[in-house]
Order: structure tokens, then C-alpha cells, then sequence
């Protein structure tokens, strides 16, 4: 069986990820997992200057779900280049840095400098973030603002560009196909969607930013029909994410379009879920008699 999928550019041995910011930078799962089993991975997401992220508490639990205001917090792109790339640039999978930003020209500062590293194939271009006050999901959900970042960093990223749509818009459609026309390789959807939690006894909320990014099983039927949606309407491979909590997940999304997955929350569950992940996908295709993968995506029987 050939597990093996392309996205752009990109070659992955088989169509399961980790998404950015439930996978540290791979090193925090060693213990657990042999990341070369891995498609990929999606380190967590790397802005232009040193970021602290939102004040505590920032993530809560919620039914089915939990919801995270981070902030994106990080060292920046220089300590990402000197510090963590030296010691993660050998991992035997396809390694994948999340970039986001304020500012169009921290977005291209961002990918510039990735673009120089050698073992990085693929970046992905983050405009869909809710939980920053400034950039983040304001660059994803207009067409015209989603286009203009994705073609900036176009023009100085070389290599696989993979940008990541938000959810909370009108027309997920709109905005694929606007940055898809930009020179996006790829598209990965979806991010978090915008929710928040109340403690009834304080009577606050019970973020310090108040809302924040809604993510895991509470998700999964928007983001399906968001991806089905996409894959409808652009020709370049989707990426698909938002609940996936086991094989069967996997499977429905690359049913619905998706080219490959990306597992987030899953992995402060049970870090080895990827994994097993990719084992049950064998299984499902040695039973249904699949010889690769990609017959599945878009394999959706629709009467």
C-alpha cells in the first residue's frame, strides 16, 4: 500500500500531521513517539520578534473540547534559526514552521528567513490566529487583506506555501480561493473557532482575554463541511484539521477532500494518537481494499 501523498511541493511518506501549537517543535514527544513515522509535523507558530504570549489563565476545558488563548508565544524567528532549528533539522519527517505575524512585512520577514533554511520544506502561512489582539485571524478573514499576505510572502518564500483559513468568516470559499489565486500551494483549514467560557460563581469569564480559540470533537462537523466546502472549489490539495480524535476522524476528512490531516488536540490526550493514527489507516485501506491513499481523498459518496 502507498501511503505516500503530495502537497505542492511537499512530499509526506503518508497524509498525518501534528498541527502547530500541540506539538512544541517535536523534541517535547521524543519520549513517546518515533517522529519519523510521522507524514509531518507543524511546529509551533514563529512571529519576527520575542512574544509572551496572553496572561494566565489561557486555556480552559470545555465540553468536548477546550479552548486555548496562548497568544502565540515565542522567541522569535532568530532564536527559532540559532536555538531550535540546529537541533531538530535531522528528524527523519517533513518539517513544517508555522508563521505568523502583526504585520505584513513581519509575515515576509518571517518567511524570508525560513526560507534559508535548508531541512525546512514548507511553511504555513498562519493568518487565521484569534487569540492575538493584532494580525492573526484580521489577515484571514478578507479576501483582499487574505491575498495581499499571502502574495508578499509569495515572492520571498521559494519552497511549499501552505496557508492556514480561519473559520470564523462568512464564505470559507471566499477566502480560499482568493489566496489560492495569491500563489498559495496549499490551503489547511481549519483554525480555532472563536468561543469563550464563564465561571457562573465569580461571574468571569474564565480566560484573561475572555474569548479564545475553541478546539477539539465540538468542532469536527464544521470543520468537515468546511473542508469538503474548499475542496470543491480550489484545485490545490487541502489540509485538513479540527477534532480529529482517532483513525475513523482521519478518514472522514480525507473523504471529504482532504489531502492530508493535521491531529491538534488529540496530542495532549494521548501523544502517541498520530501514530496510531497512520496504523489504522493501513488497516482501513487493507479492508476496503485501497492500494494508496489518494483514492480516498474526495472519495465522498454523495447520492
Amino acid at each position: 500500500m502507498d501511503l505516500s501523498v503530495n502537497i505542492g511541493n511537499l512530499r509526506l511518506k503518508n497524509p498525518v500531521m501534528t498541527a502547530s501549537g500541540t506539538f512544541g517543535y517535536g523534541e517535547e514527544y521524543l519520549d513517546f513517539l518515533d517522529v519519523s513515522q510521522l507524514g509531518g509535523m507543524v511546529v509551533k507558530a514563529v512571529t519576527s520578534s520575542n512574544r509572551d504570549g496572553n496572561p494566565y489563565p489561557r486555556m480552559a476545558e470545555t465540553p468536548s473540547g477546550m479552548l486555548n488563548s496562548v497568544g502565540l508565544q515565542n522567541k522569535g524567528v532568530h532564536h527559532f534559526v540559532q536555538e531550535i532549528y540546529p537541533r531538530i533539522k535531522d528528524l527523519n519527517t517533513a518539517i513544517v514552521v508555522n508563521v505568523s505575524g502583526s504585520t505584513l512585512e513581519e509575515y515576509v520577514e518571517v518567511a524570508e528567513k525560513i526560507n534559508e533554511l535548508n531541512n525546512i520544506p514548507a511553511i504555513e502561512l498562519n493568518i487565521s490566529c484569534p487569540n492575538v489582539k493584532h494580525g492573526g485571524m484580521a489577515f484571514g478573514t478578507n479576501p483582499r487583506i487574505a491575498a495581499e499576505v499571502t502574495a508578499s510572502v509569495r515572492k520571498v518564500f521559494r519552497k511549499t506555501l501552505i496557508v492556514k483559513l480561519s473559520p470564523n468568516v462568512t464564505s470559507i470559499t471566499e477566502i480560499a480561493k482568493a489566496v489560492e489565486g495569491a500563489g498559495a500551494d496549499a490551503l489547511s483549514l481549519i483554525n480555532t473557532l472563536l468561543g469563550m467560557a464563564i465561571d457562573a460563581e465569580s461571574q468571569k469569564p474564565v480566560l484573561s482575554t475572555v474569548t479564545g480559540g475553541l478546539s477539539g470533537p465540538a468542532i469536527k462537523p464544521i470543520a468537515l463541511r468546511m473542508v469538503w466546502q474548499t475542496s470543491q472549489c480550489v484545485h490545490v490539495p487541502v489540509i485538513g484539521m479540527g477534532g480529529i480524535m482517532n483513525t475513523t476522524d482521519a478518514i472522514e476528512f480525507l473523504l471529504a477532500g482532504a489531502s492530508a490531516v493535521e491531529v491538534g488536540t488529540a496530542n495532549f490526550i494521548n501523544p502517541a494518537v498520530t501514530t496510531q493514527i497512520i496504523k489504522g489507516i493501513e488497516s482501513y485501506m487493507q479492508r476496503h481494499k485501497v492500494n494508496t491513499v489518494k483514492e480516498l481523498t474526495g472519495a465522498l459518496k454523495i447520492k
